[in-house]
């Protein structure tokens, strides 16, 4: 039962539910940049380049084969899939990356500004308690 407690205590104290909110929020965030990537950004990057698609970019390193069959229907030369460098959508996930991280970095700086804002003010030292007092003056007749 005590390990249940502990956990209850864990979930509520905040951690747990902020982690899972900035979860999903991330995550829904990460979409609306990638359509806004694919939507908008690209399109003007290449109408840029020459109307390049960036998404159909690739480096092809072997090209693919049908399978070649005999008039028995045997497998001659077997199916090959093509082998390709797919740079255009590494770019465009490049895009998004750095997006997201530019985001981030906001958010995290608006936080900070805001952590140091709130900091207390340095508390002045009261002095000493009547009983800290008490003492001393006992002291200080003993000194003498």
């Amino acid at each position: 039962m005590g390990m249940l407690k502990e956990f209850k205590e864990f979930a509520l104290r905040g951690n747990l539910i902020d982690i899972a909110v900035a979860f999903v929020m991330g995550a829904s965030f990460g979409k609306i940049v990638t359509s806004f990537v694919d939507g908008m950004v690209m399109p003007l990057v290449g109408m840029l380049t020459g109307g390049v698609d960036f998404n159909d970019k690739k480096l092809v390193l072997q090209k693919a084969a049908v399978a070649v069959k005999d008039a028995a229907g045997s497998v001659v030369t077997p199916e090959v899939t093509e082998v390709s460098l797919k740079y255009g959508s590494f770019i465009t996930n490049v895009i998004d990356f750095i997006i997201v991280a530019f985001v981030v970095f906001l958010v995290i700086k608006a936080i900070n500004k805001l952590k140091k804002a709130e900091a207390p003010a340095p508390v002045e030292n009261p002095g000493p308690s009547s009983t800290d007092a008490l003492l001393m003056e006992i002291r200080d007749s003993l000194k003498k």
